[in-house]
């Protein structure tokens, strides 16, 4: 089991990634920032070599694997004046 935000429990699958967890929970927004167990998931890097934020079931869909057990916070990152 895989917990997301000490708010859902997400079964945990041989082979899932911080991509199929911000799939499950519904995460649409673009721009996210994700730990685990504390420690924070670097973005993805962009053909371009800049990074590119995380995001659920687009391009920038991060692959970095989880564990059973791992407990996950997802931080949407919003911009603003």
């Amino acid at each position: 089991m895989i917990r997301v935000n000490d708010r859902w429990d997400i079964p945990w699958h041989e082979g899932m990634t911080v991509g199929d967890v911000l799939a499950a929970c519904g995460f649409t927004h673009h721009y996210v920032a994700v730990s685990i167990n504390g420690k924070l998931v670097p973005p993805v890097p962009h053909a371009s070599g800049g990074p590119v934020p995380h995001a659920s079931g687009g391009p920038a869909q991060h692959t970095q694997p989880v564990a059973d057990g791992d407990h996950i916070q997802v931080i949407h990152i919003i911009g603003g004046g």
